[in-house]
């Protein structure tokens, strides 16, 4: 029987540290490594799998060359993406995984499809293999590999974590909808020519009558005026200091409290939650 291994790289840490366990535990296996690209990634996602690639010796292939955001966005009407309608997902990241990995399937041959859910994610389902001879499996959660064991390989490893962990907490498209008001202002701070995009691509949905803005109940015309992003900036602040004061030092471990993440800190009502394959 044939089989294939392959690991999706979305530019988060966890995947990213998959591969890196994955290469040092398991050095021998013929790991097919992969990035499903929407051509709005960040500039330092590229950076980032630039370097995971020299820390593995092996290529990263591309998946999704041909037909990225714009083309997409074309094709549903300059309706833009939600957490109702995620055609970004299925069409940028699940669909162009899916044609790669199809002509095995057909042929009879077992792929292995590694994912990076962590041992501490007990909420989280992983891809739902939808052929019999795809088989997806779980290393973290199967080995207690948590958060802080996460960053430990990061570290470990010299590569540390992505640039962008510095100013947000997703990874994939650049103007992902799920992206908490803090991020978007962020955003306009880090890179201003993607904010302006955004907000193009915004105007544009809404004059064809999409019932979606970026953000939940505000166009980013309204979330960048200064009093506004004074708030924001505010109100983050508040629930972070909170979030610090809650957690606990664990001395038996090499970072003693656990790396605080933005998604620790959302609000129901202004983003959190996220589609796994990008999130990871």
């Amino acid at each position: 029987m044939i089989e294939r291994h392959v690991l999706g790289l979305s530019g988060g840490k966890d995947s990213a540290a998959l591969a890196i366990y994955m290469s040092l535990n398991y050095p021998d296996l013929p790991i097919e490594y992969f990035f499903t690209d929407t051509g709005k990634e960040l500039p330092e996602v590229y950076e980032f799998l630039g370097k995971l690639e020299g820390f593995l010796g092996r290529p990263i292939q591309r998946l999704n060359p041909d037909r990225d955001f714009d083309f997409w966005l074309r094709t549903y009407n300059n309706f833009l993406p939600s957490a109702q309608t995620r055609w970004c997902t299925r069409k940028l990241k699940l669909e162009p995984f899916k044609h790669w990995v199809k002509p095995s399937l057909d042929a009879g041959h077992i792929v292995y499809s590694y994912v990076a859910i962590r041992a501490d994610e007990e909420h989280r389902e992983g891809m739902v293999a939808q052929h019999e001879n795809l088989k997806v499996l779980m290393p973290f959660r199967d080995n207690g590999v948590d958060k802080p064991g996460v960053i430990e390989l990061l570290e470990g490893s010299g590569l540390g974590m992505p640039k962008y962990y510095d100013w947000r907490s997703r990874s994939g498209c650049t103007f992902c909808f799920f992206q908490q008001k803090i991020e978007w202002v962020r955003l306009r701070d880090k890179h201003p020519d993607a904010f302006e995009d955004a907000k193009k691509y915004e105007k544009d949905a809404l004059e064809h009558g999409s019932p979606f803005t970026w953000t939940q109940g505000e166009a980013l015309t309204e979330l960048e005026k200064p009093e506004r992003v004074a708030e924001i900036k505010v109100d983050f602040e508040i629930r972070k200091k909170r979030e610090l004061a809650r957690r606990k030092p664990n001395p038996l471990r090499v970072i003693p409290i656990e790396p605080l993440d933005i998604d620790d800190l959302y609000l129901e009502d202004e983003g959190g939650g996220s589609c796994l394959v990008c999130h990871k």
